[in-house]
């Protein structure tokens, strides 16, 4: 292959790649970067090789280098982190503890956590920033969620899902240890807030608890 085709796969990889990454549809992309929908189908299945200009339009309207699009020696992004290597961030002389498994920065902060609580202990939290989701799975004992006011139990099997924005809570109220695996994902900094909810509206907490049938 010589290196003017691998520059015109690499520009169609990385073009649909970094469309993904934007949220851009092909109408769109065409719209903000001003290259039509048909060149930019062309571009991305390698059946043409485009200008310079073009190429320029597409990176500012990613936001992204041109090296970045014609990187042809850039493949899938895995990170893998090792068990040794994972942060443990809170623990208690009990034996509860928090551990932060892996996290991301990519598209605004994303982490994986690994929770363990013995009974009668807990830990509280701030609220996130709006437009925080925290996705739970319970794997060993019995949750209590509290978000803002309300009080929610999810038992092992048992995933839930809520709007971080207003104080939260987890604590094991039950007799044995309560493990859970726990996602966050947080907004872009540079992303726009969403309107103030009103006060009525900070008082509903949308908390979808699945009862453990053999599905996580």
């Amino acid at each position: 292959m010589s290196d003017l085709e691998k520059l015109t796969q690499a520009l169609a990889r990385n073009l649909k790649r970094w469309r993904g990454e934007r949220g851009f549809t092909l109408d769109s992309l065409a719209a903000r970067s001003g290259v039509s929908r048909g060149m930019i189908i062309q571009i991305e299945q390698a059946r043409t090789n485009p200008s310079v200009g073009t190429t320029v339009k597409l990176a500012d309207a990613l936001g992204v280098s041109i090296s970045t699009l014609l990187d042809y020696d850039r493949g899938p992004q895995v990170r893998i982190v090792p068990p040794d290597q994972v942060v443990r961030i809170w623990s208690s002389g009990a034996g509860s503890s928090t551990t932060m498994l892996i996290g991301t920065d990519e598209r605004g902060p994303m982490e994986l956590w690994t929770w363990h609580l013995v009974p009668g202990e807990g830990t509280e939290s701030a609220p996130h920033p709006s437009g925080t989701i925290e996705m739970l799975h319970v794997t060993a004992g019995e949750l209590t969620l509290v978000v803002g006011e309300e009080e929610f139990r999810v038992p092992a099997g048992a995933a839930a899902t809520f709007e971080a924005n207003l104080a939260h809570s987890y604590r094991n109220d039950g007799p044995v240890p309560m493990e859970m695996t726990l996602a966050v994902s947080v907004p872009p900094v540079s992303a726009p807030l969403p309107a103030p909810a009103s006060a009525a509206a900070h008082e509903t907490v949308r908390a979808v608890v699945h009862e453990g049938d053999g599905r996580s």
